[in-house]
């Protein structure tokens, strides 16, 4: 029990949500409506920027790092809206931008603060490579006429890159987190994190330390200044890569890192009805260290990327749930939320957020997908899934037993229920049928089955018990037989069970 207490972030539930589409009244109006988020069951809400913008990247590029946009209120409201989480058990964690700044911030400007960014006589053909956003640029360094020489920029040129192998970044970084700890953060979700550690220049790699050392040193600052916070990374890279985010198998870097992979077999399969990318990716998806966990999604705030997936792959994925080109962004990701991929068929859209609770890690939600919220392909660019949360929706729900919200809110409850799901060893079961996804958990003699049917017909599949199935929505149960417990599933259906043995 205390070590669980310790690291509760292996069995909490996020919930992302940006504060400008969450309420129309900021901060104030986020926290009249946090008791819509403890309903749920959420554990950790996870903050989208809320800092002094000019917003032109939706709040992403950031003119003061430790300020609150007056459009969505001050840092009082901020300081509210984290202690009325509390009382309600929800920790508060938020998004830690400091891979660059936007161009309007006063430290660009500095002639002191010069070196505090990355500067060339002319754009360097051996640094970084690969444009992040193709329909938008064509170049990573941008020319100042101010300066008299080019900045360098991964994302928009509106956001020059910070040089973080100076050490008065660095101890400033620090100084960002820190501040909001003190104003009640349990921890930050760190953008880009890649991007972050990367050189900017190939004589670094020689010249400085391993860029890993500063995120050892920041999750140890993170750690003395608050023994409970987290480092929640965006590192989107294949796992034997990511893993090294973690702190080379003894977890002194990040907490969690996302499971980009796992998520993206997850579509692959759906778009097939057949489970095979996602048991194959479970199965290779490396354990994270003793401390450490993935964070399992179905959406986030940004487009669904696919990059990880072969070209044919991502095209069976496209075709599925994003044929028009109005749906797809920078030809590797969807513009849409689950609801409008999936055409609104709620048996398909309940068994997939199902299986996102039972998968092996912390399950992270997207504000709006408690209730089905679509996406609005009108706007422009990754802010089609970015929408305003639709109170009215959420009101009308809230009392239908029948609702998307109802449903959510007992998978919710049966996660909290099931330790196995989050602490447990888990198995990918054969059950014969490969459009039947199945897998167990065990942790200290309990043990937890989860069966999801990814087609649109009926199918009876023959479970591996050696106990009685009971479940875990119905309170039915199951009997075991010499060639497993027969499980018979509707289209579409999910089952939880717990494993009773004699």
């Amino acid at each position: 029990m205390i070590r669980t207490s310790d690291v509760w972030w292996k069995n909490a539930f996020l919930y992302c949500l940006d504060v400008e589409t969450f309420s129309s009244d900021g901060f104030r109006g986020a926290t009249e409506r946090i008791d819509h988020l403890h309903a749920l069951g959420v554990t950790c809400v996870w903050l989208m920027p809320f800092y002094p913008t000019p917003e032109r990247d939706d709040g992403y590029d950031i003119t003061d790092f430790y300020g609150v946009d007056p459009r969505l209120g001050s840092l009082g409201d901020f300081v509210e809206f984290v202690r009325a989480a509390r009382d309600r058990g929800m920790r508060v964690i938020a998004d830690l931008v400091v891979n660059h700044t936007s161009d309007e911030h006063p430290w660009f400007h500095d002639p002191s603060k010069r070196d505090w960014y990355v500067w060339a006589d002319k754009p360097q053909n051996d640094g970084p490579q690969g444009i992040t956003f193709p329909d938008k640029e064509n170049s990573l360094w941008e020319y100042s006429e101010e300066v008299g020489r080019y900045y360098l920029h991964r994302f928009y040129k509106h956001q020059p890159d910070l040089n973080v192998s100076n050490p008065e970044v660095r101890d400033e970084i620090a100084r960002i987190m820190g501040f909001w700890m003190e104003l009640g953060l349990s921890g930050f979700r760190v953008d880009a994190v890649p991007f972050l550690l990367e050189h900017n220049d190939p004589l670094d790699a020689v010249s400085l330390p391993d860029p890993h050392d500063y995120l050892t040193d920041l999750r140890a600052f993170l750690n003395r200044r608050n023994g409970e916070a987290v480092l929640l990374g965006e590192v989107n890279l294949p796992y034997k890569d990511t893993m090294a985010f973690y702190g080379q198998g003894v977890g002194d870097e990040l907490t969690m890192c996302f499971d980009f992979v796992g998520m993206q077999a997850m579509y692959l399969a759906l778009a097939r009805q057949s489970t095979g990318p996602l048991a194959k990716a479970l199965q290779e998806r490396p354990a994270p260290p003793r401390d450490g966990h993935w964070a399992t999604f179905v959406r986030n705030h940004d487009e669904l990327t696919l990059d990880k997936l072969p070209m044919d792959e991502r095209q069976e994925v496209f075709d599925a749930f994003g044929p028009d080109p109005k749906m797809q962004l920078y030809g590797r990701g969807l513009r849409r939320r689950l609801p409008g991929m999936l055409d609104g068929d709620q048996r398909r859209i309940r068994m997939v957020y199902s299986l996102l609770f039972t998968l092996p890690g912390t399950p992270v939600l997207f504000y709006g997908e408690e209730i089905g919220l679509e996406e609005d392909l009108s706007l422009e660019g990754r802010l089609a899934v970015r929408v305003p949360m639709d109170w009215d929706a959420a009101g009308e729900q809230r009392h239908d037993p029948d609702s998307l919200l109802t449903w959510m809110r007992l998978l919710v409850e049966r996660y909290r229920e099931c330790p196995e799901l989050a602490w447990g060893e888990v198995k990918v079961l054969d059950v014969g049928d490969p459009t039947v996804f199945a897998h167990r958990a065990d942790c200290d003699g309990g043990s937890v089955i989860a069966v999801h049917n990814f087609t649109d017909q009926e199918v009876t599949v023959r479970v591996p018990a050696e106990g009685v199935l009971t479940d875990l929505f119905t309170g039915g149960s199951v009997k075991p037989a010499k060639i497993g417990a027969k499980v018979d599933l509707a289209p579409y259906d999910c089952r939880w069970y717990r494993l009773v043995t004699e």
